[in-house]
């Protein structure tokens, strides 16, 4: 967790504060204690003296002096024995200063100073030893007044920068940042009272023109995402015509188709209603030739239903709606029903091999059976009659992978590359629109899927498609998820 900007600015300022203080707080003391001990010295230098010239003369003012005399040690002239008091230790100080020392020195006995003074005339030599008062509690407590004025100050200033803190930058920033989390939250103004400060006011005056231009941004994109929608809608509902022109193509392919192979039957019921009408048959023959006619009926109404059932809009063409699953066999079925009645499809074998238990796949069946017919036809064209065709379904990891092989020529390498994109074909012209696999690129990838050629493949040509599995979540026009 991060800490405040006050903070931050306390401690920075707490720390120079005390780098400042702590040096004039060495030298505070260290000049406090030598003036003391000058003042001591020259104060206990002037008494020295002023005993040392009473013990010359012959006076003792050394008793009401108390303790501050500690030893003095006398030297008369015409030999006679030095006159001394206070203790040996002292004594034995004073006799071995010196002579030429008359400004005084220090001595310590026992860590007690005291200052050695000499004074020497016609009438003999003195030697005092005076008293040094302790200047160490002087010296601390000058030095705790000083250590509580300094702290008393840096308190103040503490509490000063906490206050202008507080007003100058904090609360404007904590008000800017309040503006900011509303506009970020939907407001469409900035609005924010006057800053105590220049910066501070700069920095609301772009932060308002930062807001402004970013809601004229936002505005400026919801507009564009609406052009867009509505593009998008109306290339759905191109792609929906073109599906759907498509698919009437292929109808008109298979009718054409379809001519010689309803033609046969339609000749077989002529040619029994004419011995019918002709009479003279015996009952089980006539029973016979209507049975015939009904089996030839059948198979005419069987072609023509799938062929209706085929054009029939399919439920799915509104890509809004709920998509619906694909049953991968199934759609096969349907597309082979509606191949292998072709006079094209008559020489040429197809073989039809799909794993058990085929998962339903996220494009609807309608929608696959135009895809694989499209592919099952261009075989067609490709083998001219005479070849072989299968057609393969397998599960392939979380996909449901679907082929397309033939044992024909193969693509042209001039259309290889641009195999998926609209009017490419190598048909004769009139026999092909070249929208065919553009558009069933365009379903496969809607569903999630892909669609492409095996380049691997040499004997021929093999187209692949993969699909998702169907997913329940796939809804409301969303592209499936693969499961």
């Amino acid at each position: 967790m991060r800490i405040g900007l006050r903070l931050q600015v306390l401690l920075l300022v707490a720390g120079l504060l005390v780098l400042a203080f702590a040096p004039l707080l060495w030298a505070q003391s260290a000049l406090t204690r030598l003036s003391i001990d000058q003042v001591q010295r020259r104060a206990a230098l002037e008494l020295g003296r002023s005993v040392a010239e009473a013990e010359l003369s012959g006076l003792n003012i050394k008793s009401k002096l108390g303790k501050r005399i500690l030893a003095d040690w006398v030297l008369q002239p015409h030999g006679r024995e030095p006159s001394h008091s206070g203790p040996d230790v002292w004594v034995q100080q004073l006799s071995q200063l010196s002579a030429s020392v008359s400004e005084g020195t220090i001595v310590e006995v026992n860590h007690e100073r005291a200052l050695g003074v000499i004074v020497s005339d016609a009438r003999g030599t003195a030697r005092v030893a005076v008293a040094l008062d302790q200047s160490s509690a002087y010296l601390r407590a000058l030095t705790r007044s000083f250590v509580l004025y300094m702290g008393l100050v840096a308190l103040m200033l503490l509490l000063a920068i906490f206050i202008a803190l507080g007003r100058l930058v904090i609360q404007p920033l904590e008000t800017l940042a309040g503006a900011a989390q509303r506009v970020a939250a939907g407001s469409r103004r900035w609005e924010v009272t006057q800053m105590p400060a220049r910066e501070l006011s700069m920095l609301d005056s772009s932060l308002a023109t930062m807001t402004a231009h970013l809601l004229n941004e936002e505005q400026e994109l919801r507009r564009r995402i609406e052009d867009v929608n509505a593009a998008t809608e109306r290339l759905k509902e191109a792609q929906q015509r073109l599906v759907r022109s498509e698919r009437l193509a292929s109808v008109g392919r298979l009718a054409a188709g379809l001519a010689h192979e309803i033609g046969n039957p339609i000749a077989s019921l002529i040619g029994l209603q004419d011995l019918l009408i002709e009479g003279g048959l015996s009952p089980s023959e006539h029973a016979d030739f209507l049975l015939r006619m009904r089996q030839e009926t059948e198979r005419i109404h069987k072609i023509l239903r799938d062929l209706l059932d085929f054009a029939r809009p399919s439920q799915t063409q509104d890509r809004s709606a709920l998509k619906e699953p694909g049953d991968v066999a199934g759609a096969i079925d349907d597309a082979l029903a509606l191949v292998r009645p072709q006079k094209i499809m008559k020489q040429v074998l197809i073989e039809r091999q799909l794993e058990d238990a085929l998962p339903l796949v996220a494009l609807a069946r309608s929608e696959l059976v135009q895809v694989l017919l499209n592919l099952l036809l261009n075989a067609a064209d490709a083998l001219n009659g005479e070849g072989a065709v299968i057609i393969r379904a397998k599960l392939k990891g979380a996909l449901v992978r679907i082929e397309v092989e033939d044992n024909g020529p193969g693509l042209a390498q001039s259309v290889r590359e641009r195999l998926f994109e609209p009017f490419v074909t190598t048909k004769e012209i009139g026999k092909g629109t070249g929208l065919g696999l553009a558009v069933c690129r365009g379903l496969i990838e809607g569903a999630g899927g892909v669609i492409g050629w095996d380049a691997s493949f040499t004997g021929g040509t093999r187209f692949v498609i993969e699909l998702p599995r169907f997913s329940e979540e796939s809804t409301d026009g969303r592209t499936p998820e693969v499961a």
